[in-house]
């Protein structure tokens, strides 16, 4: 399959007239052909109308209907072979283990989704009969379901081409839920987004769907990214970002007459806490693993272990010169974009030349887009009195926050900002000082997770890949597993209404055998 530098809008292929975007081969700087034309007005104004005139009936295709069309995409998405994964390469400096690993995780997760929509438990249903012959008062009979919430806007994510980005989480999960898509491809991997786009593309072509249950833009500035945030007859936003990008989305959305949500997964330092008897059983293997986990993809996951908090001794010497040894010996990595490897070298020199921070160890030095990683310790109470050390460095940069006791490691955790996971690392002897600080650490992030690091993400049905604000900007919901189809749902409730008018979903006799609240009680009633 050739590239051509095309958008899909309406199911046709087109080259945008706006401008021009070109991939950039992430390991020289070099331009890759062919180039791509930034989406006009005039195409978001067609893709907004489509999307709109395919809601209604996209939303109340049968379930099997749209588990079908989910399946296909993942086929589609599958049939592209080694050409997706080589352009991939080429945008992104990513290994080829990685991104078929990521190919993988964005086919499962279709997948995934097909199953949720067959089993339906996302609708949600409930059913209240009516009671006339209630005292004091008659009680209505009452029906429930979800219902999609509309056209959903999607913004590609620079550090995941694939699993969050035009067909990823986002893109699925509102497919799932009912919602048609308008995907804004990332500048950084045009070429990927175009096959992938196809893909989906071809799906709703061989499935039969709308038009406009489909679309994807490319953005020459910023003004149709924009402007699909702003355009009302967009409901919802997924977005997967900087803090910067993500607030400014939540401001345009907010300024609306109609004021819609956007979910932005955004900053995160994902601390690491170390106790005691662990540090001092196995510190310097601890030190090692984390290495190995900070290293991962050139540090760029929003999962990556930014931070750590320790109290001092021997187990917290032995750590350090565990994680110092390793990194040492680790070559720079290819950065996936000339601007991330530029904000990750400015945030290294600038926590390297704070005057609380010490430089613990850096990694080999690189040639041109490859970032060194780098390890800086600094004292508890010089974290406290400096808020610009919680900022996130994007990349293979990490600091260990040294406290004097458990009081002061409590200090640390109080004053951290939203995040999407933390790690503890624990022997059975810490399991009491474990448990005095879980409630803290559930207050502070969506995931939790035990002797490991939060740099591997489980598709599934009890991951939560959110947080509290800035990891995201609603930490009721979580952008990865089955639960994050219900961004993109609303309830409805029907009362009193004749069996002719009422939603299969709620009917008596449960006709699609759905898993169901009658009276109070679950089951398939």
């Amino acid at each position: 399959m050739t590239i051509l530098g095309q958008q899909f809008i309406g199911g046709e292929a087109l080259k945008g007239a706006n401008g021009e975007i070109f991939g950039v081969n992430a390991s020289n700087g070099e331009k890759l052909e062919p180039g791509f034309g930034g989406a006009t007005k005039a195409d978001l104004e067609r893709a907004c109308a489509l999307a709109e005139a395919a809601f209604r009936p996209y939303r109340e295709t049968s379930l099997e209907d749209r588990a079908l069309f989910l399946e296909a995409i993942a086929d589609n998405i599958a049939a592209l072979g080694d050409e997706l994964i080589e352009r991939c390469m080429a945008e992104s400096g990513l290994p080829r283990p990685r991104l078929e690993g990521e190919r993988g995780r964005t086919i499962g997760q279709l997948r995934m989704f097909a199953g949720v929509v067959r089993d339906g438990g996302f609708l949600e249903a409930r059913v209240d009969p009516a009671m006339p012959e209630r005292k004091p008062l008659p009680r209505v009979d009452l029906r429930l379901r979800n219902i999609a919430v509309g056209p959903v806007a999607v913004f590609g994510a620079s550090n995941f081409p694939l699993a969050f980005s035009v067909a990823g989480g986002d893109t699925a999960s509102a497919l799932a839920a009912g919602c048609p898509v308008i995907a804004k491809a990332h500048s950084a991997h045009p070429g990927t987004s175009e096959l992938v786009g196809r893909a989906v593309s071809k799906a709703v072509k061989d499935r039969g769907l709308p038009e406009g249950t489909f679309a994807l833009l490319f953005d020459s500035g910023r003004e149709i990214g924009q402007g699909l945030v702003a355009d009302h007859r967009i409901k919802a936003v997924g977005f997967t970002g900087s803090r910067g990008g993500g607030t400014a989305l939540m401001k345009i959305a907010a300024s609306r007459k109609q004021p819609i949500p956007v979910y932005a997964e955004m900053s995160s330092i994902n601390p690491v806490v170390l106790f005691p008897a662990a540090l001092t059983a196995r510190g310097e293997a601890i030190g090692k693993a984390f290495t190995a986990s900070l290293i991962l993809g050139a540090g760029q996951f929003c999962t990556n272990p930014g931070l750590v908090v320790a109290i001092e001794g021997e187990g917290l010497d032995a750590f350090l010169k565990g994680a110092a040894e390793a990194l040492t010996e680790t070559p720079a990595a290819v950065m996936l974009t000339p601007g991330i490897h530029k904000a990750y070298s400015e945030g290294v020199e600038k926590l390297g030349s704070h005057a609380s921070v010490e430089t613990l160890a850096r990694g080999q030095e690189g040639g041109t887009l490859r970032g060194r990683s780098a390890i800086f310790t600094v004292s508890a109470e010089a974290f406290l009195s400096a808020p610009e050390l919680q900022e996130e460095v994007f990349g293979s940069s990490s600091l260990v926050v040294r406290c004097r006791n458990e009081e002061e490691v409590a200090k640390v955790v109080d004053g951290l900002e939203g995040q999407l996971t933390v790690a503890i690392h624990i022997d059975e002897a810490d399991h009491a000082a474990a448990a005095k600080l879980l409630p803290r650490l559930e207050e502070t992030a969506g995931r939790i997770l035990v002797n490991g690091f939060g740099t591997g993400v489980e598709v599934g049905h009890a991951m939560v890949h959110g947080g509290p604000f800035p990891a995201t900007s609603d930490g009721r919901t979580t952008s990865v597993g089955s639960l994050a189809i219900y961004r993109f749902l609303r309830p409805v409730s029907y009362q009193d209404f004749p069996v002719a008018l009422q939603p299969e979903a709620v009917k008596d006799g449960n006709p699609l055998k759905l898993w169901r609240r009658v009276d109070g009680k679950l089951g398939q009633n």
